[in-house]
């Protein structure tokens, strides 16, 4: 049976450390550690901050970290690859463009004896993790939103109303989302059995803000007869994206948002005036970031780590946001 350690959230601030170019080469001595973090959205404020958190612990181990984004590309992606070989890289952590490349990868760098933790997205293939993990407790962060957004409901008389429907922007392509989405869904419906589940709706996107705004404008135009919009979903720049279509389609008076990860509700709560985005579940990129090369470093040193590594979130709210974030609510 495989492993599981669960991390408690850790509150502190998403580090600031700045992210290292690529090199088009790099000079490795034996002795030196030198990792590379290939994220799939490296631009995105998730992945600089996971990023940079990596960074830090690797230079607290007196290491060189090389942050790669490579766009969502997969031809990019294996061009990182080939790179963090061709220098000489001691260990890899990694979030993929597409697990359906776990295989191929968790191979290459095999071959190459160079060890590999996945951050975010599982390297996996048929369900089975190919390599160790550092990620979110998924299902456990979706029931979390889901209860909250159910609560939010019966609390403002929305259950039975006509005009309410609840919409799920889905990242069906990526394994570690599906269960978030699972988990908002299961929660929300038993917390309101007498919701009519023919107003659940569901907005597949890539995870991106653009996608998810054209996702969320498309559902929101097919269904006229929904005035008053409850969203959740499976990352927090897809419920972005669904707040600016509801302000667009000027919807966004009557609607409540709940993001998942809390690194952009932060700017929504600063906004004059206030903003559709009620609340998002909050979770340390630090967390994902630092473990990720905790597990690494004792892969690199020889020892057994734990094949799965699981972060949980909390609610934050405009009222507890800087509370409970510290230094990363700025």
């Amino acid at each position: 049976m495989m492993k599981k350690r669960v991390l408690g959230v850790l509150l502190s601030a998403a580090m600031a450390a700045s992210m290292l170019a690529v090199p088009s080469t790099v000079s490795a001595e034996e002795d030196k550690l030198l990792v590379y973090g290939i994220y799939k959205s490296g631009d995105q404020t998730w992945f600089l901050d996971e990023g940079a958190a990596a960074q830090k612990a690797v230079e607290e181990a007196g290491g060189e970290f090389i942050y790669v984004d490579v766009k969502l590309s997969p031809e990019e992606y294996l061009k990182a690859l080939d790179n963090a070989i061709a220098n000489g890289a001691s260990g890899v952590v990694t979030c993929t463009p597409d697990q359906t490349m776990s295989q191929a990868v968790v191979d290459k760098l095999a071959e190459a004896g160079i060890p590999v933790v996945a951050a975010d997205d599982a390297l996996e293939a048929d369900g089975e993790k190919l390599a160790p993990w550092v990620g979110i407790n998924a299902y456990a962060i979706g029931a979390t939103n889901g209860e909250w957004i159910a609560n939010y409901a019966i609390e403002n008389n929305l259950v039975d109303d006509p005009e309410v429907g609840l919409l799920l922007m889905t990242i069906d392509t990526v394994s570690g989302c599906v269960p978030r989405t699972d988990g908002e869904y299961d929660k929300f419906t038993e917390l309101c059995p007498d919701f009519d589940t023919d107003k659940i709706f569901r907005a597949d996107n890539d995870g991106t803000t653009d996608k998810g705004n054209t996702a969320a404008a498309a559902v929101i135009t097919a269904h006229p007869e929904i005035k008053k919009w409850l969203v959740t979903g499976a990352n927090e720049e897809s419920c972005i994206g669904a707040a600016r279509a509801l302000e667009s389609a000027g919807l966004d008076a009557d609607a409540c948002v709940v993001g998942l990860g809390g690194y952009m509700a932060k700017d929504e709560y600063k906004k004059e005036g206030g903003s559709c985005m009620k609340a998002s579940t909050y979770f340390s990129s630090d967390a994902v970031g630092a473990g990720s090369v905790e597990v690494l470093l004792d892969l690199i040193a020889g020892n057994d780590v734990e094949m799965e590594t699981a972060v949980d979130a909390i609610i934050v709210t405009p009222e507890n946001y800087e509370e409970v974030m510290g230094d990363a609510a700025k």
